[in-house]
C-alpha cells in the first residue's frame, strides 16, 4: 500500500512538534486526529512515505535510479522532467504544490551546510551522494522553485567506447591519443550536456598510471580511470560568510602539488589567468574544458575570461598561444555526442588565430587549413 503524499504530509504537521522520528502509536494518533482509518497497514505506509519524503532527494529519488539519467530538472511543483540522453523528458512525479518543492531544496541545502531561504535564495552544491545541486526560490523563478540535480557518470566511458559508438571517428582518435602523448596542452569547448567532461575523463583514462593529475573543479564531476588522480574542489563561503574557497585558489595550491598534469574541469573565471601563468611555465599536458560555440568562438571567450582575470585581452592572446595549443570542439545531436572539430590556436598579429585542422559532419571527416599544422605539432 502507497499513501498519498497529502496524507503523509498531514500526519507530518501533525507530528512537527516531536523533533524525531515518530514511533507508530504515534502515528496511530496522528492519522485519527486528521480523519483517517488506522489500520497496521496504514501506519507503515505512512512510515514508508514519512522516510521517503525525509531522506535522499525526497519523491524524486526513484528518478535516480533510471537508466543512464543524466539530469533532473523540476520547474514548479508540477513540471519535472529528466534526460537520459535523448534530452529532456516530462515524468509523471509532481508536489502537492510549491511549498514542498521549496521544502526539499531548503533539507537539501542544509544537508551541505548551506541556506536557502529569502535572505539566500538560491544555493549550489555537491550533495553527499555527488549529485550535483541546485536551487532557486518562487518569486525570482517563474513557474515556481526550480530545483537541478546534474548525476555523475555512473560508468566509465573509455576512448575505445566513444570510437566504437563513432562519436570519435578514426582520425578524431589517432589524434586525441597522441596529444596525450605528446604532453600537448589542450581545451575541449562545447554546449551544455555535450559530453565535454565524458571526453576530457576517457583521455585523463590515457595518462601513463607513472603520472600524477591533481584536478580542480567547481563541483566534482571528472572521474578519470587512473590510479594517481587527487581531486581539489571548490567551496562556497558559509552563512556566515566564511570558508571561501575559489577555482583560482585551488588552480595556486595544485601547483605546489607536483603535478604531471594539471586539469581545470570547467574554465569559467579568473582562474584562467593562473593556468595559462602554469602552462606557460612549465607545466606540459595541461587541459580543461570551457564552453563556447564553436572552435572559432574560443578567441572572444577566452578574452572575456582573462578580463576577469585582470589580465588585458592582448596578455590573454599572448598567453594562451604561447601555452595552449589544440582545440577540441564537441556537439551533440539528439542522444549523440560527438567530436567535430579540432583546431589548432596560433598569434596571428595582434589576434588569437584559430584554425580548423580536422571537421566532422554527418560522420565523415575532412582536413581544414591548419591540418598540416596540428600534424606538425604531433610529430
Amino acid at each position: 500500500m502507497t499513501m498519498s503524499v497529502d496524507t503523509v504530509r498531514a500526519v507530518q504537521r501533525q507530528l512537527a512538534l516531536l523533533g524525531r522520528e515518530p514511533a507508530a502509536p504515534e502515528i496511530a494518533d496522528a492519522l485519527r486526529a486528521t480523519g483517517y482509518i488506522v489500520s497496521d497497514e496504514t501506519v507503515l505506509a505512512v512510515q514508508e512515505g514519512i522516510a521517503r519524503e525525509s531522506t535522499g532527494v525526497g519523491i524524486l529519488e526513484p528518478l535516480l535510479a533510471v537508466a543512464d539519467v543524466t539530469d533532473i530538472v523540476v520547474n514548479g511543483p508540477d513540471r519535472i522532467f529528466i534526460d537520459r540522453g535523448g534530452g529532456l523528458e516530462l515524468t509523471d512525479v509532481t508536489f502537492a504544490d510549491d511549498e514542498a518543492v521549496r521544502q526539499l531544496g531548503v533539507r537539501l541545502a542544509a544537508s551541505v551546510g548551506r541556506r536557502l531561504d529569502d535572505g539566500s535564495p538560491f544555493v549550489d552544491a555537491r550533495l553527499p551522494n555527488g549529485v550535483r545541486f541546485h536551487a532557486i526560490l518562487a518569486g525570482i523563478a517563474d513557474p515556481g522553485t526550480c530545483l537541478s540535480f546534474r548525476i555523475p557518470v555512473k560508468k566509465h566511458v573509455d576512448m575505445a567506447a566513444w570510437e566504437r559508438s563513432g562519436a570519435v571517428d578514426a582520425q578524431s582518435g589517432k589524434i586525441l591519443r597522441r596529444l596525450i602523448e605528446k604532453k600537448i596542452a589542450f581545451l575541449i569547448s562545447g554546449g551544455t550536456g555535450s559530453g565535454k567532461t565524458t571526453l576530457l575523463g576517457a583521455m585523463l583514462s590515457l595518462v601513463p598510471a607513472s603520472e600524477r593529475i591533481v584536478i580542480v573543479e567547481d563541483s566534482r564531476e571528472l572521474e578519470p580511470q587512473h590510479p594517481h588522480t587527487v581531486r581539489l574542489e571548490s567551496r562556497p563561503a558559509n552563512a556566515e560568510g566564511a570558508g571561501l574557497v575559489t577555482m583560482t585558489d585551488l588552480v595556486r595550491q595544485a601547483l605546489r602539488m607536483r603535478p604531471d598534469r594539471l586539469v581545470v574541469g570547467e574554465v569559467r573565471g579568473g582562474e584562467l589567468r593562473d593556468l595559462l601563468q602554469a602552462l606557460n611555465t612549465g607545466h606540459e599536458g595541461g587541459c580543461g574544458t570551457i564552453h563556447a560555440n564553436s572552435v572559432a568562438d574560443l578567441p572572444a571567450r577566452l578574452e572575456a575570461l582573462g578580463a576577469l582575470g585582470g589580465l588585458s585581452a592582448a596578455a590573454t592572446r599572448s598567453q594562451v598561444a604561447a601555452a595552449v595549443r589544440v582545440l577540441i570542439h564537441v556537439n551533440r545531436s539528439g542522444a549523440l555526442r560527438y567530436v567535430s572539430e579540432i583546431g589548432v590556436v596560433a598569434r596571428g598579429g595582434d589576434q588569437l588565430d584559430t584554425r580548423s585542422a580536422w571537421q566532422v559532419a554527418n560522420g565523415r571527416g575532412r582536413a581544414g587549413e591548419g591540418f598540416s599544422a596540428l600534424m606538425e605539432l604531433l610529430s
